[in-house]
């Protein structure tokens, strides 16, 4: 299942995020997601764990959780929504 935490810390590290989770299960990955600009973090990140009951229980155990003085936001990722291929939607107009 791959997770969605948001409301981050902008100074905690992937390795502290990925420990939060370790201790429900197995985590597959972890990705803070940074500003590609400033190289600072956008304060959400993703994290994959292959067992959804492990997820589940992640999820249920630390939605609303204070790290770091923040309350994170904790809930499964969802699917973008397809993007249009429609040119006209795409294109600026000048």
């Amino acid at each position: 299942m791959n997770i969605y935490v948001g409301n981050l810390s902008y100074d905690i590290k992937e390795e502290e995020l990925k420990e939060l989770f370790v201790e429900f299960g197995t985590v597959e990955s972890c990705k803070i997601i940074m500003d590609r600009f400033t190289g600072k973090s956008k304060g959400y990140g993703f994290i994959e764990m292959p067992e959804n009951s492990e997820a589940e229980t992640a999820v249920n155990a630390l939605n609303g959780k204070s790290i770091t003085g923040r309350d994170i936001r904790v809930n499964e990722s969802k699917p973008n929504p397809a993007r249009s291929n429609n040119k006209s939607y795409n294109q600026r107009r000048y």
